[in-house]
């Protein structure tokens, strides 16, 4: 497992260095490194376990430096953050071999004490019982427990309560799960996971979206199923949004921050491939993604083009249903994409009004009793609620539409990743009075 481990400390360096998303460098680097594939499966599990644990991680090494002012090189750091992520939460590895394959990447370092300083750390962590540092508030010891930053933690338990808080914790961690919407106007649904059990998947029905298949298996863009067009890779909570928007046969819909354009195909499905989806992004390089993924699935009806959806378009029509799924945090994909919740929270500031403008841009090409949808995959009552009461008392036009009983009911609903084993999500419809 060396090179696993060498090939892991790489990774997790080129992403405190370069700032790169964590599924994509490790789905390009697996696909175009030499390891086994059991060390592929090692390094994987090793990979997204220390993202998603560094916080935790870095306490222990900050409690244990004998000189709290030291400066650590990001190789050397990420050593000791897989040494110790090993030591503490996988069990398959002895402390021994944990301690032993750290020194041995600390020894090709520049730095030649460095071998000397990891080992000790990594020794004096198990000589001192692997305990976590002290926390002095319920908040710390959240944090620590579950690997958050306190700014966050403090956030979702103001926001949503400390009970609801420790549940988004809790199921920020671990693998999150793989869902595809099954493309029906190919084959009836049951062909399709027949194709996919084929292929070696495991697949399983949920019980809150038609046709939405659970995957288990790695790798379903590869299957036969993919490629023909039968399936496209979707979060049960993105396919809750697409039935909140509720398009019908022969409708205008347009989908205003589209891609890579997996709502847009579900709209397109639903709609039985009659009508028209305009499908927009502000990069054509993103367009792209949409249109290719619309001819694999044999979608006719979406229309893809550049636009900004901050900006009003004449050239764009009114239209019966409009989905306004803004650029957001990314707070409800935590388990995705751990790198998310170790950013400087000043960086979200922004967003409120960036979505706001989208939002009310997008509420002008809605048609009078036409339905309008705002969602984003993000817990954030700035991002989600507030824009929202914002839109509602700025547009008397509109008033709070009617979710699925499902949701709710209710004219907006926060999807927690406990309610039904999804991403976080939020959604808020309306509808155009006049």
């Amino acid at each position: 497992m060396a090179d696993a481990r060498r090939f892991t400390v790489r990774l997790l360096t080129r992403i405190d260095e370069k700032g790169a998303y964590s599924n994509l460098l490790l789905d390009e680097s697996l696909s175009r490194s030499e390891l086994s594939e059991q060390d592929k499966r090692f390094a994987s599990a090793l990979f997204y376990g220390t993202l998603e644990r560094r916080y935790t991680l870095d306490e222990v090494i900050r409690t244990h430096l004998k000189n709290p002012g030291a400066k650590l090189s990001c190789e050397v750091r990420n050593i000791l953050r897989t040494g110790i992520y090993q030591i503490l939460y996988m069990d398959s590895v002895p402390e021994s071999a944990a301690v032993d394959e750290s020194v041995k990447l600390a020894k090709k370092c520049r730095n030649p004490a460095a071998a000397g300083f990891v080992n000790g750390l990594l020794r004096s962590f198990i000589r001192e019982g692997k305990k976590l540092p002290e926390a002095d508030s319920k908040v710390r010891a959240l944090s620590l427990e579950y690997s958050c930053p306190e700014w966050l933690t403090e956030k979702w338990c103001l926001e949503y309560g400390e009970d609801t808080a420790r549940v988004m914790l809790e199921t920020s961690l671990g693998q999150a799960p793989v869902t595809v919407r099954a493309n029906t106007l190919k084959r009836p649904v049951g062909e399709i996971i027949s194709i996919l059990q084929e292929d070696g998947f495991g697949v399983e029905k949920t019980a809150y979206a038609a046709d939405c298949l659970r995957i288990c298996g790695a790798g379903v863009e590869h299957s036969r199923a993919y490629k023909e067009g039968l399936i496209h890779v979707q979060d049960l909570s993105c396919q809750l949004c697409c039935e909140a928007l509720g398009a019908e046969d022969g409708e205008t819909v347009l989908d205003i921050c589209s891609a890579p354009g997996g709502k847009a195909f579900t709209i397109a499905e639903r709609m039985h491939n009659c009508g028209r989806v305009l499908a927009f992004d502000l990069h054509g390089n993103r367009v792209k993604l949409i249109k290719s993924g619309a001819d694999r699935l044999g979608l006719t009806i979406i229309e893809a083009s550049v636009n900004d959806g901050k900006k009003f378009s004449g050239d764009i029509p009114e239209a019966d249903r409009v989905l306004c799924d803004v650029p957001c945090s990314g707070l409800g994909v935590i388990r995705r994409k751990p790198e998310i919740k170790y950013k400087d929270p000043g960086e979200f500031e922004r967003l409120p009004e960036i979505q706001y403008a989208i939002l009310e841009t997008s509420s002008r090409y809605v048609k009078k009793g036409g339905t309008l949808v705002y969602s984003t995959c993000t817990l954030s009552q700035a991002e989600n609620g507030d824009v929202v009461r914002r839109f509602l008392d700025g547009h008397k036009g509109f008033t709070a539409g009617t979710l699925p009983e499902k949701l709710g009911g209710g004219g907006d609903v926060t999807i927690t990743p406990d309610k039904f084993g999804s991403d976080g999500f939020y959604i808020a419809v309306f509808v155009r009075k006049e």
